[in-house]
């Protein structure tokens, strides 16, 4: 008698024919992961055969594609009553009762090994599901907590009717799967109590970007289901690959989710969505020791199946235990040309309305349209925006006639941004007050090229795209450097053609990041500003310490930068606010002072010590500690901004020694700014105190020419291609190069200008540092300045 049955232990990749790809990569991992220490889930497969048989018993196949035959292949005007009709006649079908009985032994076998009758997760998994490029994401369907002979035969019989799901149907012929012989297997799998802890995705790359030496781990509380139908805004954690090898702290960043809702099982079978307490919604799902357990994981998962993977987790509540319940090949980014890129870039200011996580690469603009589910698909036009609060699978057909989509719940491994990026749509999701603020008919334009903060903008701005194609690319022997502020942008702009990153800006991650001035967390109980009290509270609510959140936050923005450039230079710049800069952040005002000329006062090195920014400067060096140590990441460096005298910077080297840094251990370099002219006349004395100088062309131009750089009047006299200037950077990297220490410079100039260039590599500078959008053109000037050389 045939077997249908087949157990995990016995299946492996290889038999996607027999039991799809989902249940095929369970058993690959029940064999081969587990003894590796990877929790999987025992269960076993009801094969295709079985799904064969199912039909060919009750004579259903000539109906099938009778019914098939009727659907209309251009508009699809009736692919709901085609599905309707198809999946009526599975389920008015007799489960044949060989199969039936096969699968109610195996059940029990189950339930014997356990000590108990078990619930189980029933996954259909179609013999062309999960493959690379074909992800059939959610389109057939699951259930969760059966439990019982009766319960688990009747849900098999759901998931055979469900390979005719109309989402389904349509996806098969999208992808051109239509014309192949398709059939279904249903995993029967232990069910994990993630109702009474947590679950969630993990990605063994970053989906938006592609950069592969990142965990991504999104985890919601009880059961997974809700992250993937974008029900909630998950916790979101991204941990650095290397890191990780190493054995050192591997987080490079933690998002709280509002996680506003938690599925827990039912007393009467199957699921409820409940309410979660407000105590959870500010908890973490899990510790950091868990989250890079995941990151383990998943890494071996990646190096098992060679390619980057899709996996989801769930937590024992029981137990404690963590799992591995489904792991799939990450479909978006395998076929992607990684020398082949596309910069959008808006040439104009809106309104902004509303944000939330980007997905996709671009920017687009059309007028909204609301609709609150999938049967309203008639409504929406072609090049119309679609805002909706969550999608799931029968969404799909709708989505790829939207300009872009907005939902205002789900995270970024939600179904809506997995589809997104399938598709290669424009999408913004968890935009939390989008239903609240954007109407029906409102025209807007959605940017969703900067980094992982998607954004909505009142009206139809204009903007620009450049195509880049980097392969073949020669670089210059002089190192094209970035000149970088944002984490949310680094893993795009890792894949450009660079040598690093020549100038990282504190005072910008401090403002985008952080937002408090830190001194106002070192003496927070001396604040006299109650409402900016209020908002700070409300910042650091996550944090017993209040100076932990700067320490963390700044910990994290500089880690990612660096992971992602590593192992190549990444150099910190220490802050650089003036002191009406500082005095805009939460509590600036009370710490500090009114000047006339901020541009010249107390600013750079001469802060770090003095007792008004002593123990702020100490919160900036236990954060460079933490990435360089605890985390890893050597290939940070540290520069000092706007330091006037040798003295002072003699004074810097030993406060930061104090404070954990010391010069040359552990590979520590530390830079200085050559911005002042005292940085150039003094030039070999700094040069005996720090291992390299960056030279800051803005300042030096303009206290080399007396020329305040924000004067509109004396605009046309701030010029770096002025001699006096250039004698300048000249002398410095003369007298740099003597002392044989290494020299590069930051600014615009050698972009925009191609003499300018040519003039720093007559002088045999080692780098120059460019802002994003000035990298090509910069590189392109370089490279013609070498040949003329």
């Amino acid at each position: 008698m045939e077997n249908f049955i087949l157990p995990f232990q016995s299946i492996g990749i290889g038999d996607v024919s027999q039991v799809g790809g989902k249940n095929a990569s369970l058993g690959e991992m029940y064999q081969k992961l587990t003894p590796l220490g990877i929790a999987i889930p025992n269960g076993f497969a009801v094969s295709a055969d079985a799904y064969r048989f199912f039909i060919i018993e009750n004579d259903l196949g000539v109906g099938i594609q009778e019914e098939l035959a009727q659907l209309d292949l251009e508009e699809f005007s009736n692919l709901k009553q085609v599905s309707t009709i198809i999946k009526k006649m599975i389920l008015q079908g007799n489960m044949p009762e060989r199969l039936a009985n096969q699968i109610v032994e195996y059940y029990h076998d189950l339930s014997t090994q356990e000590g108990r009758e078990i619930e189980v997760a029933v996954r259909s998994s179609a013999t062309a599901e999960d493959l690379p490029g074909a992800s059939f994401a959610g389109l057939h369907d699951s259930f969760l907590n059966i439990k019982g002979e009766d319960a688990l035969i009747e849900k098999v019989r759901f998931c055979f009717a469900s390979l005719y799901n109309a989402r389904a149907i349509k996806y098969r012929h999208d992808k051109g799967f239509d014309k192949h012989d398709i059939a279904l297997s249903v995993g029967i799998q232990l069910m994990v109590r993630a109702d009474l802890a947590c679950s969630g995705v993990t990605f063994s790359i970053d989906p938006a970007s592609g950069f592969e030496n990142v965990v991504l781990t999104t985890g919601c509380w009880g059961l997974g289901e809700n992250i993937v139908q974008g029900a909630v805004i998950p916790d979101e954690f991204l941990v650095f690959k290397r890191s990780l090898g190493k054995g050192k702290r591997a987080i490079l960043s933690k998002k709280l989710g509002s996680k506003a809702k938690t599925m827990v099982y039912s007393k009467k079978g199957g699921v409820v969505n409940l309410d979660t307490s407000i105590e959870k919604q500010r908890a973490w799902v899990l510790p950091d020791e868990e989250v890079e357990l995941l990151a383990k994981w998943a890494v071996q998962i990646e190096e098992h199946y060679g390619v980057p993977m899709d996996i989801e987790w769930a937590k024992d509540g029981v137990s404690g235990q963590l799992f591995i319940v489904q792991a799939r090949p990450e479909t978006v980014h395998a076929d992607k040309d990684r020398f082949s890129l596309k910069e959008f870039k808006l040439l104009e200011k809106g309104e902004l309305l509303t944000t939330g996580f980007a997905i996709g690469n671009g920017i687009s603009s059309g007028k909204i349209k609301i609709l609150n589910s999938p049967t309203e698909a008639d409504q929406l036009k072609e090049g119309e925006i679609l805002l909706t609060e969550i999608t799931n699978p029968d969404w799909d057909p709708i989505m790829k006639k939207a300009a872009a989509i907005i939902t205002s719940k789900g995270g970024r491994t939600s179904h809506a941004a997995i589809v997104a990026r399938e598709m290669g749509a424009l999408a913004i999701v968890g935009a939390e007050d989008a239903l609240q603020i954007l109407k029906d008919g409102d025209y807007v334009t959605i940017d969703t090229s900067v980094g992982n903060t998607g954004r909505v903008y009142q009206g139809e701005l204009k903007w620009k795209v450049t195509e880049h194609n980097f392969k073949g690319i020669t670089l210059p022997k002089t190192k094209p450097m970035f000149i970088v502020a944002d984490p949310d942008k680094a893993f795009n702009l890792s894949f450009f053609p660079n040598q690093g990153v020549g100038l990282l800006r504190m005072e910008f991650v401090i403002t985008k990041n952080i937002g408090i001035h830190p001194m106002a967390l070192v003496h927070y109980d001396q604040l006299e500003n109650e409402e900016e009290k209020k908002q700070i509270d409300a910042l650091c609510l996550a944090y017993r310490d209040k100076r932990e959140y700067f320490i963390e936050k700044l910990t994290h923005a500089v880690a990612t930068i660096a992971a992602a450039f590593y192992p190549k230079d990444v150099i910190l710049r220490m802050s650089d606010f003036k002191t009406n800069e500082y005095s805009n952040l939460l509590g600036g005002k009370q710490f500090e002072l009114a000047e006339e000329n901020p541009m010249l006062g107390f600013r750079g090195a001469s802060r770090y010590g003095h007792e008004r920014y002593r123990e702020g400067f100490r919160l900036e060096c236990t954060a460079v500690k933490r990435v360089r140590e605890d985390m890893g990441l050597d290939n940070l460096k540290v520069m000092i901004p706007f330091c006037r005298t040798p003295e002072e910077g003699r004074g810097v080297i030993k406060l930061m020694k104090e404070f954990g840094l010391k010069q040359g251990e552990k590979g520590l370099e530390i830079y200085v700014m050559a911005e002042i002219p005292s940085n150039v006349v003094l030039a070999e004395e700094f040069a005996d105190i720090f291992d390299g100088f960056s030279i800051g062309s803005n300042d030096l131009t303009q206290l080399t020419l007396g020329v305040d750089r924000d004067s509109e009047v004396l605009s046309d006299l701030f010029d770096e291609n002025n001699p006096a200037v250039k004698w300048m950077i000249a002398e410095v990297i003369r007298k740099v190069k003597s002392k044989g220490k290494k020299i590069g410079l930051c600014g615009q100039a050698p972009s925009d200008t191609p003499d300018f260039a040519e003039f720093l590599i007559a002088q045999r500078i080692d780098s120059i540092s460019f802002n994003p959008d000035a990298l090509i053109k910069g590189i392109e000037n370089m490279i013609k300045a070498e040949k003329r050389k």
